[in-house]
């Protein structure tokens, strides 16, 4: 399983691992894989003190941040970094809010307590993801890792100056080359079937069309990867690597609510749906009565991003306070089936690696007869 990336990042095996979770990012990376932290759901002050933590516990291993930087998102330009919460907080419709009220009081949510402040934006603007990155690369992070468009090109050379290699989640050809144009070291082919952002396009079909678009440029594989015979296929359709991050949810390290790990222990891979309710854009998640709510005849418009995702950040926080089963949802991709047990990140990639082994055996014989 060893490529040219493990020798890019010092790392025995090319499985990086993207997760909101610091324990889990340290176990990758421990295990001999790369851990990848979002950074999106952190205050920069929050962020500070993971990034604080994995760099005392990962025992020197190599690491990399993820943050979000959309090529498109209303009012871009246009934002007071000191205001822009407000600034887009004055743009989300009076119906829209009505309406996810109506749906909360259906399921008897209560309100948040008064005292409970709740921050909608955190990073889903450049001007909310630069500080971020600054903050990432303050420490000895070996990958930045850009979601939903390229990376500007003063964050590539940024990157650059601090030895760290830059990649980027894409979901088509075109994509993947306006990435590689702005500088990009890594490209993350990710298909229809990946958890949170996604494309149309699915995995088999994307990914050995990226990889003949973008050589010598590396890609890993993307989107529904959490089997080692899903990533013997990736390798075979030319990838260096897989990038996955759903597999992590159910490991024991990860730090789920004990309601969503059972919920995703349930669910089979027909249990996710491709929804604009979450961000503004088409996003995988379990299926739940706040998905279905917004497909309802009286639902509203989904807004662009980020409004959708400031204009419901509250009510995912009171559904979450209330332990609405109903409700509660998470980001997940079609692998959700396969996630059946909670097991140590150590033994979800020892079983990665043997299933690999034998899959590749498998094809190699194949080739002898």
């Amino acid at each position: 399983m060893h490529t040219d990336l493990c020798d890019m990042f010092g790392i025995d095996l090319p499985i990086f691992a993207f997760s909101h979770c610091r324990d889990v990012v340290a176990a990758v990376s421990k295990a001999g894989g790369l851990g990848v932290l979002g950074a999106l759901a952190f205050s920069n002050e929050q962020l500070e003190m993971e990034l604080n933590w994995i760099d005392d516990n990962i025992d020197g291993k190599p690491y990399g941040v993820d943050v979000v930087m959309p090529a498109s998102y209303a009012g871009a330009g246009n934002l007071d970094p000191e205001h822009m919460e407000e600034q887009l907080d004055a743009m989300i419709p009076q119906q829209n809010r009505e309406w996810i009220e109506k749906v909360l009081t259906e399921h008897q949510v209560p309100p948040m307590p008064p005292d409970e402040e709740v921050h909608g934006l955190l990073g889903w603007t450049h001007e909310g993801a630069r500080p971020q990155v600054d903050i990432a690369l303050a420490h000895p992070i070996k990958l930045l890792v850009n979601a939903l468009g390229p990376p500007p090109k003063d964050i590539v050379d940024l990157a650059h100056a601090h030895g760290a290699k830059v990649a980027a989640l894409i979901g088509s050809v075109q994509q993947a080359q306006r990435q590689v144009n702005q500088g990009v070291d890594i490209i993350v082919a990710q298909g229809h079937e990946a958890g949170g952002h996604t494309g149309e396009i699915t995995s088999m079909v994307l990914l050995p069309e990226v990889v003949d678009a973008v050589a010598p440029v590396p890609v890993l594989g993307a989107g529904g990867i959490g089997r080692g015979r899903q990533i013997a296929a990736a390798m075979a359709l030319g990838a260096q690597g897989v990038w996955t991050g759903s597999v992590w949810l159910t490991t024991a390290e990860s730090d789920m609510q004990p309601m969503v790990v059972e919920k995703l222990l349930a669910a089979s891979s027909r249990d996710t749906v491709r929804s604009r309710c979450m961000t503004g854009k088409p996003a995988r998640q379990l299926r739940t009565g706040w998905t279905d709510a917004w497909e309802a005849d009286d639902a509203p418009p989904f807004l662009p991003m980020p409004l959708q995702y400031l204009s419901t950040a509250e009510a995912q926080r009171r559904i979450g306070r209330s332990g609405n089963r109903e409700l509660t949802g998470i980001p997940v991709g079609q692998i959700v089936g396969s996630m059946n047990a909670v097991r140590p990140v150590k033994d979800v990639i020892f079983e990665m690696v043997e299933e690999f082994i034998d899959a590749s055996e498998r094809v190699a014989k194949l080739g002898q007869k």
